[in-house]
């Protein structure tokens, strides 16, 4: 079943918009058979739907979209950021409020890694936010063990190459001038790939021993205590994301 050319939105956005996942999964979802519309069991996700189609997931007819939020989260090391792990370790939506809606992250933190993470009911926000044309710039504390060489901290500022993967610009300064074997570095970046601190500062020979977000973008982790969750009111999603970013 096939036809982008229909009038209204794609399928993907809509299950996004409706809160039930992002659009990344709901194209895995069409593609496993689990989304239908008005009867027909979809094949692609290159298919557009309007207000009078029927369109089901899982044999239960969608949600109507619910009004988008947004939640600040202070993530604790030790959970993993998804809703299901195949190795069995605790996730952060295991350790969630029960009276929170089903929500997903903008963006991820990894298992050893703390402070501020994103979560909104909307699957479509997520991946507005996260989008690195927003070049939002995401700010953070790393302990790290290791002698800090400042002058190759410097340097990160024109980006560098580790094992073929270049990443953009960091900026990156010793809190204060170290003595023992351990320091606190400070690092603000834009593109935020997968395991990007860490893997930069083990170039430079530097262990990550402990690391903390504490800005994405406009939102800041602030005294938000560890595992408290605290919900960004709709004014000011409205003044970050912009009027005409629905």
């Amino acid at each position: 079943m096939t036809d982008k050319a229909r009038p209204g939105e794609r399928i993907a956005k809509v299950l996004a918009r409706a809160g039930l996942c992002s659009r990344r999964d709901a194209e895995r979802w069409i593609a496993e058979g689990r989304v239908s519309v008005n009867g027909e069991v979809l094949t692609t996700p290159a298919f557009n739907v309007s207000p009078d189609d029927k369109v089901v997931v899982d044999g239960k007819p969608l949600p109507a979209a619910e009004k988008r939020r947004l939640w600040r989260y202070h993530k604790p090391a030790g959970l993993i950021t998804t809703h299901r792990d195949e190795k069995d370790r605790p996730t952060v939506f295991g350790a969630l409020p029960k009276d929170l809606p089903r929500v997903i992250s903008v963006g991820r933190l990894d298992f050893n890694s703390e402070g501020l993470l994103l979560l909104t009911n909307d699957g479509a926000l997520a991946r507005m936010l996260e989008h690195p044309s927003r070049g939002w710039t995401r700010r953070y504390r790393v302990r790290v063990h290791g002698r800090v060489d400042p002058t190759a901290l410097a340097g990160l500022a024109k980006g560098i190459t580790v094992e073929g993967v270049s990443y953009g610009p960091i900026m990156a300064s010793l809190d204060k001038a170290q003595d023992k074997a351990n320091a606190w570095l400070t690092m603000a970046l834009k593109e935020g790939k997968n395991r990007e601190v860490r893997r930069v500062l083990e170039h430079l020979g530097l262990k990550v021993t402990r690391l903390i977000r504490l800005t994405y973008g406009p939102f800041q982790l602030g005294s938000l205590e560890r595992g408290a969750v605290d919900e960004i009111p709709g004014k000011v999603i409205k003044e970050q994301v912009g009027a005409g970013d629905k």
